[in-house]
């Protein structure tokens, strides 16, 4: 994304948060904003593009409105999947169930993210960033109200697929938003530090309310009913004016008025890239922050409240990492910078599995988050720079709620597997996560070099040029000796 430092001023047209046409120097809203006009160059006196002008966060006060309305989305997102992990040994002797059932818990919401990752376009094509606003907190109150009823456990995956669905369908949302500002590096790292916060919170409030307050741990979902009561008086004001006919109309001037379709976008292996790093990224750190807790209890024999604390350690470095290292992703470069990021996290994770220590392990899962931060704010950015700007709702959209369903497949798989072999199983599995996804972004074009992403776009390199280059020049150079 674009560097701090005086940006060009052009005069561009878009459509104002009352839905009418305005001339001025910036754009108010990717989702709102007209084509640019074409303006004429001086010396050949050919039409060319204007200088790409980024929508600042803080442009207009609805601007900063929304903004602070999604940041607030991104904590209640982060409370409800965290704290699911903190209560999990709680509900396992509640319902006297197996790891394996219990897992069903983080299974069910995957089913809704999935079906935000299908429905993302179509609700944006009719409904607009309104539509979005409306459906996240409403589908969250649909799963999270039955919950306080603590009714027969197999009801509770069937609810929580509601807040899978919720969840995914604000994540896409507001990562396509904030992923085409300016600065985005920096905003997103916010925006997902807020829900390493929620996530920090969540299970502290959640432990603290069953180990020391001694309730029960579905009175914790009251609170929730009144956190996202609020979200959605405050993001449908937000965004009243972000209709679908708002985005109806900047997408049809933006794409020679067709719409682009999902199916259109998922044939860019660059999607597919991008959702499978989410997918193994998410489960990661889902798995890890769920199963921290019983893990700790079991493996390190930690005691009820420090357990859940190691769990508030590990969200609390992940949500210092994105805000911290946001502001060096940029600098150094996305895809040097999160190499950097997981080379380091493959370490600390084999110290965390290795190391039989409680002291030694909450130290290294504390700094395992921290690296881990800035990974998925790094991989939206990058998106955002691999494809044309019309792929940007549905490809950022899709791959987000795509790898949010890491959040549910992968701490299953851990239950599943910990049901037979212990919950030690996390260790090894997390661990050949971090590698698999470090092998998919070292699959993305451009080189580790500084700008090499957008050298990528426009020279129309492929996934897997990087490889297939250092192939070559292995084999050169092993020719070159044997000459």
């Amino acid at each position: 994304m674009a560097t701090p430092g005086p940006e060009p001023v052009t005069k561009n047209e878009h459509i104002s948060s009352d839905g009418s046409i305005a001339h001025d120097g910036c754009v108010t809203d990717p989702e709102k904003a007209e084509a640019a006009q074409d303006v004429t160059d001086e010396e050949s006196g050919a039409p060319s593009p204007p200088p790409a002008q980024l929508q600042r966060w803080n442009g207009t006060a609805t601007d900063m409105f929304r903004f602070f309305s999604t940041i607030y989305c991104f904590i209640l997102m982060g409370m409800t999947d965290a704290a699911v992990g903190a209560l999990l040994p709680y509900i396992e002797s509640y319902y006297h169930i197996s790891y394996t059932v219990v897992s069903l818990l983080f299974l069910s919401p995957f089913v809704g993210y999935i079906l935000a990752a299908a429905l993302n376009n179509l609700i944006h094509h009719h409904f607009g960033q309104l539509g979005v606003a409306v459906l996240g907190p409403v589908s969250r109150l649909v799963g999270i109200v039955p919950l306080v009823f603590h009714p027969p456990y197999p009801a509770l995956p069937v609810v929580l697929l509601f807040t899978g669905f919720g969840n995914g369908i604000e994540d896409s949302a507001w990562n396509a938003w904030v992923g085409n500002m300016h600065r985005a590096n920096e905003l997103l790292g916010f925006l997902h530090g807020a829900y390493g916060l929620g996530a920090t919170i969540g299970p502290l409030i959640a432990t603290a309310m069953v180990t020391r307050g001694g309730l029960p741990w579905y009175t914790f979902y009251y609170v929730m009913i009144g956190l996202d009561g609020l979200a959605l008086f405050l993001l449908v004001p937000a965004f009243w004016r972000a209709t679908g006919k708002v985005h109806r109309a900047t997408h049809t001037a933006g794409t020679g008025g067709k719409r682009t379709t999902t199916r259109a976008v998922l044939r860019s292996p660059v999607v597919w890239l991008v959702a499978l790093f989410l997918l193994g990224y998410v489960g990661a750190e889902v798995s890890l922050g769920g199963w921290i807790v019983t893990f700790m209890l079991k493996v390190r024999g930690a005691e009820p409240f420090m357990a859940g604390l190691t769990a508030t350690f590990f969200w609390l470095g992940l949500t210092v990492g994105r805000v911290v290292l946001g502001f060096a992703t940029g600098r150094v470069g996305e895809k040097l910078a999160i190499t950097v990021y997981l080379l380091l996290s493959v370490a600390l994770q084999l110290l965390y599995w290795l190391v039989p220590d409680f002291a030694a392990g909450a130290t290294f899962v504390t700094l395992l988050g921290f690296f881990l931060g800035p990974l998925f704010p790094a991989a939206i950015v990058a998106a955002t720079k691999l494809l044309p700007s019309d792929y940007h709702v549905s490809a950022i959209g899709f791959a987000a709620a795509f790898g949010g369903g890491g959040a549910a497949l992968f701490p299953f798989a851990v239950g599943a597997i910990a049901q037979s072999k212990g919950v030690e199983v996390l260790q090894p599995i997390c661990l050949a996560i971090l590698v698999f996804i470090l092998l998919m972004w070292w699959m993305l074009p451009g080189g580790l070099r500084m700008g090499g992403l957008e050298k990528a776009r426009d020279s129309n390199e492929r996934i897997g040029d990087d490889f297939r280059k250092a192939a070559g020049w292995v084999a050169g150079g092993a020719r070159a000796k044997s000459g």
